[in-house]
């Protein structure tokens, strides 16, 4: 008998645990497609790296650049006010800590690419999180991500990859 009452329990524990956790991913989940469905309206959350010069030299305050290059990258040359969470690292309780939700954080990557990585799971967390259109490669002259995006584009020149139209 102890032993059906302990399966008893331990089912009603899984399912009380289980059912709610399912809610809040279909929660979460439903959140995010939200926010993707506003993305060409929002400019598909991306900002200039001239947007975010003006910025600078308007000395505005409502907005934080994140770097989310890793940390010898961004040891190399970042944007200035910026502060370093790999983007890999974005979601980590401690560095959400960090961002605040009263303004704009604009992440910027290498070359545009992994710095949208973290922004729809930190907009569907209630940050107002922007990416910055090409990274670093847009504001360091000369930058690793810019010499790739150079090496790439001529890459496509030389091949002659099936396009469908």
């Amino acid at each position: 008998m102890k032993r059906v009452y302990t399966i008893f329990l331990a089912l009603i524990l899984t399912v009380t645990v289980a059912i709610p956790a399912t809610f809040a991913a279909d929660e979460m989940l439903k959140k995010m497609n939200e926010i993707l469905k506003k993305g060409p309206a929002e400019r598909h959350y991306q900002v200039t790296a001239d947007e975010v010069y003006n910025w600078m030299k308007m000395k505005k305050t409502d907005f934080l650049v994140v770097d989310v290059r890793f940390p010898n990258d961004y040891r190399a040359g970042h944007i200035p006010g910026a502060i370093n969470i790999p983007y890999n690292e974005m979601l980590e309780p401690a560095n959400l800590n960090k961002l605040p939700k009263n303004k704009k954080i604009v992440l910027a990557c290498y070359t545009g690419q992994t710095d949208n990585l973290p922004l729809i799971p930190l907009r569907a967390l209630g940050y107002n999180a922007l990416a910055m259109s090409f990274g670093n490669a847009a504001w360091i002259k000369g930058s690793s991500g810019a010499m790739n995006m150079e090496k790439a584009i001529k890459g496509a020149a030389t091949k002659n990859y099936p396009v469908v139209k």
